[in-house]
Order: C-alpha cells, then sequence, then structure tokens
C-alpha cells in the first residue's frame, strides 16, 4: 500500500513560485478581527468620555450671587445721590403746588363772581382758567419726566461702577456667571455650586 505525502493546497503566482493562500487568508482574517476589536473598544471609549463630559462640567462650574438692589444702596455715594434727587423733586412738588394753589384761587373768585359777570367777561375767565389749567397738567407731566430724567443720570455713574465690579469679582473668582437675585428670581441656589458675592462687590465699591 502506497502513502502519499499530503501537500497544503499550493497555488501558482505570477512570477513561476508557488504561494499558501490558506495561511495567508487565515492571517488577513485574523488581522481583520484584531482591528475590529481595537476600533470597537476605542469606540466605546470616546462615548463613555462624551457621556461624562457634561456630569463633569456641572460638578466644575460655579456661579455667584447676589441683590443688586442691597449692594446698590451699600455704595458711599448712593445716600447723596438720593439727596440730591429729593432735593429736586422737593422744588418741582413746590411749584406745582404754587401753580394749583394759583388755579384754585381763580377758580374760587370766577365761581364768586358768575352770577354778576357779563357774558363776554363770563367766557374770557373760562377760556384763562382752562388754559392754566391746560399748563399746569403739562408742567407736571414735564417735571415727573425731568425728574425721571435726572434721576437715571445721578445713578448711571454708580451703576457702571457697580457693573464693573461685578465683572471684577467674577473674573476673579473664576465664575461662569453672577445671578441678581432681586424679586425672588432665584428661589433656589445650590450652596455647593453657587457663591454669594454681595460682600466682595460692595467692598470693590468702597
Amino acid at each position: 500500500m502506497t502513502t502519499s505525502n499530503t501537500r497544503p493546497l499550493m497555488a501558482f503566482d505570477q512570477n513561476g513560485g508557488y504561494n499558501n493562500q490558506p495561511n495567508d487568508m487565515k492571517k488577513t482574517i485574523f488581522a481583520a478581527l484584531m482591528l475590529f476589536t481595537a476600533l470597537t473598544a476605542g469606540a466605546q471609549d470616546v462615548n463613555t468620555q462624551g457621556q461624562n463630559a457634561p456630569m463633569q462640567t456641572a460638578a466644575s462650574l460655579r456661579f455667584g450671587f447676589f441683590s443688586y438692589q442691597d449692594v446698590l444702596q451699600s455704595a458711599p455715594d448712593y445716600a447723596e445721590v438720593q439727596r440730591n434727587i429729593e432735593t429736586l423733586r422737593g422744588k418741582y412738588q413746590a411749584e406745582m403746588k404754587r401753580a394749583s394753589d394759583e388755579f384754585n384761587l381763580k377758580y374760587e373768585a370766577f365761581l364768586d363772581g358768575l352770577k354778576d359777570f357779563a357774558p363776554a367777561i363770563r367766557m374770557k375767565r373760562q377760556a384763562e382758567l382752562q388754559e392754566l389749567m391746560e399748563k399746569n397738567m403739562a408742567f407736571k407731566q414735564e417735571a415727573t419726566r425731568l425728574l425721571q430724567q435726572a434721576e437715571a443720570d445721578a445713578m448711571a455713574p454708580l451703576k457702571a461702577r457697580l457693573n464693573q465690579a461685578i465683572a471684577k469679582v467674577g473674573a476673579q473668582k473664576a465664575l461662569a456667571f453672577i445671578l441678581n437675585t432681586d424679586n425672588n428670581a432665584a428661589p433656589y441656589l445650590n450652596p455647593e455650586l453657587g457663591e454669594n458675592v454681595s460682600a466682595a462687590i460692595s467692598a470693590e465699591l468702597q
């Protein structure tokens, strides 16, 4: 009985030699599997990092909070500004009272002499009273506007300094933002993430 030697399947290449195709194919498949495994593991790592990034960012985020009105009133020049505004308001109110008293006196005189006035005089006095009343109303509206404008102009430098102080404190403490808690704008603030910066801002205004 003749025993024949079993040779692996060989292929004749273009150069006249033989290539072992099955072995080469196994190596190719194995390399492809290894590459696929590496890519899959890398994608999972990236996905995990992407999911954890928002949590890490939220944990490191810090902010400040304060009462804008309270800190504004703590400025040394706030009281002086308010005194000047009140003085101006008193002057406008005094002038409006004088005009109102003048109108009331003339109106009472008109009523007292109404029965004795000739028609032409009565119409003239009525026109005078109407004109005076309209002038008083116009002055009152203009006084209110001028008073509001004067208050805004007087407070503008102080508010500008306050805004600069807020920005400086925020930068020094590396805060993402600073909240104004006036009018119950922020009912709840996490004390572990937020910091009350009222004292720090007030110190910058001194």
